[in-house]
């Protein structure tokens, strides 16, 4: 297995061009440095090998924007660091969280109005469908960037569709909330 100090700027320029032998060869060689980068840092956990995966996919996808070959560590590294801040932000957190049924916290003791009841659902139906397929995309932790290439439009499309989406959500819940506080008044 090649060290990255070993791997000729050659080497690099010819994975950028498309060359696979080459591409595999550079992201064998940086693996094991991007690995001790991680175990270094949150140690031994389960989020390791994807924290190396996805650090892999952001160096060959970002391979072509490369322009000096002889700085491959310090391009790889820069996008373990990417990933590692991903990690402290909670983008690797899990999505959901198990509760024991005795830890299940205790019914409400007010009965709810049974007219009114935040249905969330509801509200999300009232966005358009592009708005709700950006959501969910946005929940399930994709970058806006992704999300534009794939329902085919401009980040700042997005961005701002996300903003709209959630200033129509806030409008829609403030009148539920509204409505719910006048009733348990």
């Amino acid at each position: 297995m090649a060290d990255v100090r070993g791997l000729a700027p050659a080497v690099v320029a010819r994975a950028q061009t498309g060359d696979e032998a080459a591409l595999t060869q550079l992201l064998r060689a940086i693996e094991p440095i991007l690995r001790a980068f991680f175990i270094k840092r949150v140690g031994t956990r389960s989020e390791v090998d994807d924290l190396v995966q996805n650090t892999l996919v952001r160096i060959h996808r970002g391979l072509p924007d490369l322009k000096d070959t002889a700085r491959l560590k310090a391009f790889a590294m820069k996008a373990a660091l990417f990933e590692l801040q991903d990690l402290y932000r909670g983008r690797y957190g899990p999505k959901e969280t198990v509760v024991a049924q005795e830890n299940l916290p205790e019914p409400a003791l007010k009965p709810q109005p049974s007219g009114l009841r935040i249905d969330l659902e509801r509200a999300l139906a009232q966005l358009s469908p592009k708005a709700q397929t950006i959501l969910e995309m946005r929940e399930y932790g994709y970058r806006y960037e992704e999300i534009a290439k794939a329902i085919g439009t401009s980040e700042a499309a997005v961005k701002m569709q996300v903003k709209r989406a959630f200033t129509k959500l806030r409008g829609l819940l403030s009148v539920l909330l509204a409505a719910l506080g006048a009733l348990w008044a």
